[in-house]
């Protein structure tokens, strides 16, 4: 399966395509979207403004995608998706969840990606457990896997503590 867990810097990643877990404003914030901002540049913030508010403020709901360029990373696009904040994992949680990674997936096959790579969506500050990340991420890209011509996956990991949760996740599932 062309699914693989790394542990590296997302906006470092020479593949065509990267997932931002960014915020519904899509305009920057802390985390990997922060990082990935900084180092697509300024046309980037410039990209996402240009993209429709679909409410005051909110250009990307909770388990929607966006794509724009990459800019000056080595990536192609940047596809960003806004995942949910965890509240107690009965507040719709793992749907929204998956809708983030299924959304990204039909954005990378429209755009002809052969290679992307995701962060632990929603797994920082919005404190979502990994652990219950993992399992519901990989179910939701095997099934988008499915549906055609597979990309190879990368799922990137900030530190090894994280790799290890989410190498856990993919062996369970296999």
């Amino acid at each position: 399966m062309p699914i693989e867990i790394i542990t590296a810097d997302i906006t470092r990643l020479n593949v065509d395509a990267i997932v931002n877990a960014a915020n519904g404003s899509l305009l920057g914030g802390g985390g990997v979207d922060g990082a990935i901002h900084r180092a697509a540049g300024p046309a980037l913030l410039q990209a996402c403004r240009e993209l429709p508010q679909v409410s005051p403020g909110v250009r990307c709901p909770t388990g929607e995608a966006r794509i724009t360029p990459g800019f000056r990373l080595p990536a192609r696009y940047v596809i960003h998706t806004v995942g949910p904040v965890w509240r107690d994992g009965h507040s719709g949680e793992p749907e929204l969840l998956a809708r983030c990674y299924r959304r990204s997936m039909s954005l990378a096959f429209e755009h002809g990606v052969d290679a992307i790579a995701f962060p632990a969506i929603s797994c920082g500050v919005y404190g979502y457990p990994p652990e219950q990340a993992a399992p519901v991420a990989l179910r939701s890209l095997r099934d988008a896997l499915a549906m055609g011509p597979p990309p190879h996956v990368l799922l990137c990991c900030f530190d090894e503590a994280m790799a290890a949760i989410w190498r856990h996740a993919l062996n369970d599932a296999a």
